[in-house]
C-alpha cells in the first residue's frame, strides 16, 4: 500500500475542519491502496497557543527523523504552524517534494484576533506555500481569492463531504412545540465567527441554541442569557441538534467552507446565512438555504423551503469524491 504522510500543528481529538477532514479520508483512502500516517503535536512538547488554545505550538526536534522513519510516498503540508513551518524547511533543504493545503483565512483570523496586518500574514502565507507541487483548497471561491493575493503556482478546489450514517434525518422529533421556531448554530465560540449577530437575533418565536465550545464561552453566557449555550457535541449527540433545529444559522463571514453547514443539510436543515465567501460556496440558494444580508429575511425564507428538498441538494457533498480529489493531486517525493 502507498503511504501518505500528514504534518498537522492540529491533535486528532480537536473538533475543527481541519481534522475532521483528514478523518474522513482515512476510510476511502485505505478501500483505495494508501494509507495515513501523521506527525502532529502528539510527537513533540508542545503548548498552547495564547489566546487561543486550540492551536498547539510544538518544538518539532528531530523532524527529519521522524519523516525518514514513516518512509512515505507522498508528504502533505496540512497547516502553515510550526509543524508545517519545521516541515517545509526540512523538505526544502532535502529536495523532497510535497503539497500543502490552505483550509484557513488566516490572514484574517489574526488580525480579528491579535490585530496583525493581514498585510504582513499574506507575505507569510505566498511563502509558505512557494515551493509546494500543488495546494489544496476548499473552494473555486478561494482559488480566486488566493490567485488575487499572489499565488502563482496549480491551485486546486477541493470539495468537502458529510458523514450520513452520523448526520441524517432519523435523528428528528416527531413533535414541535406550536409557535416556537428553533434556530441552531454550531461553532466554536470565539471572536472571529460573528457569533453575536446570531445572539442577538430578535426573532419572533425564536429558541436560539448554541453548541460548541471555546475562549469565548463564559463571556457569552454571561451577555446573552436569552440564549442557550450547551457546551461541545459531537456524533450523533450533534446530529440530535441539527435535525431539530428548523434554521441552522451560520453568521460567520470568514470561513474557507463550513462543514457544519453541509452538516445541517445532511439532516434535512436549512442554511441562512450572509452572502458571503463558505456560504456563497456551499448553499444553493433557495434549494439547501437562503443567503441575505439581512440574517431575519434569510431565516423567512428557510422556513418556507421543504426539508426533504433541502435532504437531496446535500447530497453534491460526498467525502468519496474528497478524497478522490486529494489523491488525484498527490505529489510524489521524487
Amino acid at each position: 500500500m502507498k503511504k501518505i504522510l500528514i504534518i498537522t500543528d492540529n491533535l486528532p481529538d480537536q473538533i475543527n475542519g481541519v481534522v475532521t477532514t483528514y478523518k474522513n479520508l482515512e476510510a476511502p483512502a485505505i478501500l483505495d491502496g494508501y494509507t495515513i500516517d501523521y506527525i502532529d503535536p502528539r510527537w513533540f512538547s508542545y503548548i498552547d497557543c495564547p489566546g487561543y488554545n486550540e492551536v498547539k505550538l510544538s518544538y518539532p526536534r528531530n523532524m527529519g527523523k521522524k519523516i525518514a522513519k514513516i518512509d512515505p510516498d507522498h508528504i502533505h503540508i496540512a497547516t502553515e504552524g510550526p509543524l508545517g513551518l519545521w516541515a517545509r524547511a526540512y523538505l526544502a533543504k532535502c529536495g523532497i517534494r510535497h503539497n500543502t493545503a490552505y483550509h484557513t483565512k488566516f490572514p484574517e483570523g489574526l488580525n480579528k484576533l491579535f490585530g496583525i496586518p493581514e498585510s504582513l500574514t499574506w507575505r507569510f502565507v505566498r511563502w509558505f506555500h512557494k515551493h509546494s507541487g500543488k495546494v489544496l483548497t476548499t473552494t473555486d471561491s478561494m482559488v480566486a481569492e488566493l490567485r488575487k493575493h499572489g499565488f502563482d503556482g496549480e491551485v486546486i478546489p477541493w470539495t468537502r463531504g458529510v458523514d450520513r450514517t452520523i448526520f441524517n434525518t432519523k435523528q428528528r422529533h416527531e413533535y414541535s412545540e406550536v409557535g416556537v421556531i428553533d434556530l441552531l448554530c454550531v461553532a466554536r465560540v470565539s471572536k472571529e465567527k460573528n457569533l453575536e449577530d446570531f445572539f442577538e437575533l430578535d426573532y419572533p418565536g425564536a429558541r436560539k441554541t448554541m453548541v460548541g465550545d471555546g475562549p469565548m464561552l463564559e463571556t457569552y453566557k454571561k451577555k446573552y442569557p436569552d440564549v442557550n449555550f450547551v457546551g461541545f457535541k459531537t456524533g450523533k449527540d450533534l446530529a440530535v441538534y441539527y435535525a431539530n433545529a428548523d434554521v441552522f444559522v451560520f453568521p460567520s463571514q470568514w470561513e474557507t467552507f463550513g462543514i457544519v453547514m453541509i452538516e445541517a443539510m445532511a439532516c434535512g436543515t436549512p442554511v441562512a446565512a450572509y452572502p458571503c465567501q463558505g456560504p456563497m460556496d456551499v448553499i444553493e440558494q433557495g434549494v439547501t438555504g437562503f443567503m441575505n444580508e439581512n440574517l431575519t429575511h434569510a431565516i423567512d425564507s428557510c422556513l418556507q423551503l421543504d426539508r426533504n428538498q433541502v435532504l437531496k441538494g446535500s447530497f453534491r457533498w460526498s467525502w468519496k469524491r474528497a478524497w478522490e480529489i486529494f489523491r488525484d493531486n498527490l505529489v510524489p517525493i521524487k
